[in-house]
């Protein structure tokens, strides 16, 4: 329980899509202070005694379930929402941390490449947040963040909840953890807030399409900033944001040509060969776990007609 909290959305307070008709869960003043009791983006159709079947017979219209919505008294459109992450807490089994990274059948960037479903459960500590253990060798550490945040949208009826849209939504942008400030666009009176899809760790693209996908309690304070006339979210870190991977340094794959997405398959196909020759992983493993861990970053786009996107797997996970 959060003693600082005003109020407390339990895990049946949740919806599937954006949909600016729905009742909110609560109304709630600037400044204050909520709990969010969050589902796994499976809505628990996955767990820790799941099996690989369990990923071939997702119902998806039950994937990325959103805590909420909150109605924050006196947002109008044209404002912006002010979220603080103030913290998050895995919702522990049997005493344990647990989440599921899968490779889902015509989902990710490699789908084309990756056409067998595939699972991975993923067990650790809830109090010290030690990296995770990924087969006899891999320690992936772990960075809890909410992957879908945002607002809804002016445009009425039920909006799907997987693609990232102007007032947030499935963002998976891994540093908005404990700590970070968030600014959301309002588009509808009282903005209509929710939050959800939990991760304990996840890749900078998130290039399976899963990261370590995992039920959490987050604490968060929302504010109003009149006016702001934001036109897509923006957010501030507290500090640096990859401490938790730099300490051993990085092994690097390139993509080169003219189209950034084929650059990006290119460096990640590179990196999946690279751990399946250097490490003796199946191709499928090693494409889920860069997923989880590794960072697409667009190193060069200026030198026409050719760009460069870099893969970046940082080293300390086997080391």
């Amino acid at each position: 329980m959060c003693k600082a909290c005003d109020y407390t959305i339990h895990g049946a307070q949740h919806h599937f899509g954006w949909d600016n008709s729905l009742a909110p869960a609560q109304r709630v003043e600037p400044g204050q202070t909520i709990l969010f009791h969050c589902h796994d983006s499976s809505a628990g159709q996955l767990g820790p005694s799941s099996t690989v079947a369990d990923v071939e017979t997702l119902d998806f219209g039950k994937i990325n379930p959103v805590s909420g919505p909150i109605w924050v008294e006196g947002a109008q459109p044209g404002d912006a929402i002010k979220v603080t992450l103030d913290s998050f807490a895995p919702r522990a089994q049997d005493g344990k941390g647990w989440g599921w990274t899968a490779n889902i059948p015509g989902f990710g960037l490699l789908a084309d490449q990756f056409t067998d479903p595939a699972l991975h459960i993923w067990t650790y500590d809830p109090e010290t947040m030690a990296p995770s253990l990924f087969g006899k060798e891999g320690r992936v550490p772990l960075k809890p963040f909410a992957g879908t945040i945002g607002n809804a949208l002016a445009e009425p009826g039920l909006h799907s909840v997987v693609p990232p849209r102007r007032v947030g939504g499935n963002l998976d942008i891994r540093d908005l953890s404990a700590g970070t400030t968030l600014y959301l666009p309002v588009e509808v009176a009282g903005a209509l807030f929710s939050v959800g899809d939990t991760h304990a760790a996840q890749g900078d693209g998130e290039v399976c399409g899963t990261a370590i996908e995992s039920p959490m309690d987050v604490v968060l304070t929302l504010d109003l900033v009149k006016g702001a006339n934001l036109k897509t979210p923006r957010f501030t870190t507290p500090g640096p944001v990859t401490r938790h991977l730099d300490h051993k340094g990085y092994e690097v794959t390139t993509g080169i040509g003219p189209d950034l997405m084929t650059a990006s398959r290119d460096a990640v196909a590179g990196m999946v060969d690279h751990l399946c020759a250097t490490r003796g992983m199946a191709a499928v493993d090693a494409y889920m776990l860069v997923s989880t861990c590794g960072d697409l970053r667009i190193s060069e786009i200026v030198d026409m007609p050719n760009w460069i996107v870099s893969f970046y797997f940082p080293r300390c996970v086997f080391e």
